[in-house]
């Protein structure tokens, strides 16, 4: 278990700073026109790999405690989706593009798929893409989306927050939940042997180069240029289509594969000692990041002006501060502030 958490560890901590790096660059350079080819690639690689690599870490952590205390879970995990719910909400009347509003029901839903067995999980994975792409048949996937700002209209009223929730948010339960299942069925595995540890790697480069090379095939030689059908296809994470889902998924296996495999050369180095409060730390992070970090941004007017470089660093600077920040804080506490108070109000 100690070599399992600590490979969690880091791959958590890498997919916080994935995080951070596309939401500063969100915030700081949407709608600026640059020619930074690295910065914009490098980032937009990130765009919804990272927070699916995150998501699929917490399922992980959600099958992992199951184990531990499986007779307190629904209850417990019901009372923290409320907690997430509540301090995603908060967080969204500054950050609209908040994940933990949908952290709250991928919990919610995931604990109750708990019980089910390995192919019914997968079998939940699939139908859950397949109704995100019935439904872009039937609903207007623009609608309260103004794209060119990053704003969505009517999220406050009842049939808005839903049609975000479940629809087309930035992380819709359809089909972002089934990275949570993915999550659940990879802490069924012996993820501290070795051989487990490559298959996942194997199975997360194979995911990714099919889903890319049948992107390209499509979107290059058998889909018209100027056809609407172009975004079906695509490996982007807005629609999240079955190609995207496959690509994001392969992303968070070989993350977490890689970073499984390499934990034990890492276990007495400063280099985890530093980071590993950081890691298990993100909740509280991911709300300092939005509150201290984009809010200093939006005070000092960065909000839109800048580059996607100018980004890369002012998220690498936050990111260092609070690596920093956890790992004093680790020092005299042992949990993260809101782990500790989301730990004290829902036991």
């Amino acid at each position: 278990m100690s070599e399992r958490l600590i490979g969690l560890d880091i791959a958590r901590y890498l997919a916080f700073v994935g995080m951070v790096l596309v939401n500063f660059d969100i915030v700081m350079s949407h709608g600026v026109q640059s020619n930074e080819g690295f910065f914009n690639e490098f980032i937009g690689q990130l765009q919804g790999r990272a927070s699916a690599t995150f998501v699929v870490l917490a399922g992980i952590g959600l099958g992992l405690s199951s184990f531990k205390k499986e007779s307190q879970t629904v209850n417990t995990i019901v009372k923290r989706s409320i907690f997430l719910l509540i301090l995603g909400l908060l967080n969204m009347t500054i950050f609209e593009g908040d994940i933990l509003h949908y952290y709250a029901f991928y919990f919610l839903f995931g604990v109750f798929l708990l019980p089910f067995g390995n192919r019914a999980l997968i079998l939940v994975i699939g139908i859950l893409n397949l109704l995100f792409f019935g439904m872009l048949l039937f609903f207007d996937y623009e609608s309260g989306w103004n794209f060119e700002e990053l704003t969505y209209s009517g999220f406050w009223t009842i049939d808005g927050f839903i049609r975000n929730l479940f629809f087309n948010g930035f992380h819709p339960v359809f089909p972002w939940l089934g990275f949570f299942l993915l999550g659940i069925l990879l802490s069924r595995a012996l993820l501290k042997k070795k051989q487990v540890q490559i298959k996942i790697i194997s199975w997360g480069l194979l995911a990714i180069i099919f889903s890319e090379i049948m992107s390209f095939i499509l979107l290059g030689y058998v889909i018209p240029v100027d056809s609407e059908l172009q975004f079906l296809f695509m490996t982007d994470s807005m629609p999240p289509m079955p190609l995207y889902f496959l690509a994001a998924s392969g992303s968070a296996l070989l993350i977490i594969g890689l970073c499984l495999i390499v934990s034990e050369k890492f276990r007495e180095s400063e280099i985890y000692s530093l980071i590993a409060p950081a890691g298990t730390q993100t909740l509280t992070l991911y709300v300092l990041h939005i509150i201290v970090g984009l809010g200093f941004i939006d005070a000092i007017g960065f909000t839109g002006t800048q580059t996607s470089s100018q980004a890369f660093v002012a998220a690498i600077i936050f990111c260092i501060l609070g690596t920093i920040f956890a790992f004093t804080w680790s020092k005299w506490f042992r949990r993260g502030i809101f782990e500790s108070l989301m730990r004290k109000l829902t036991g």
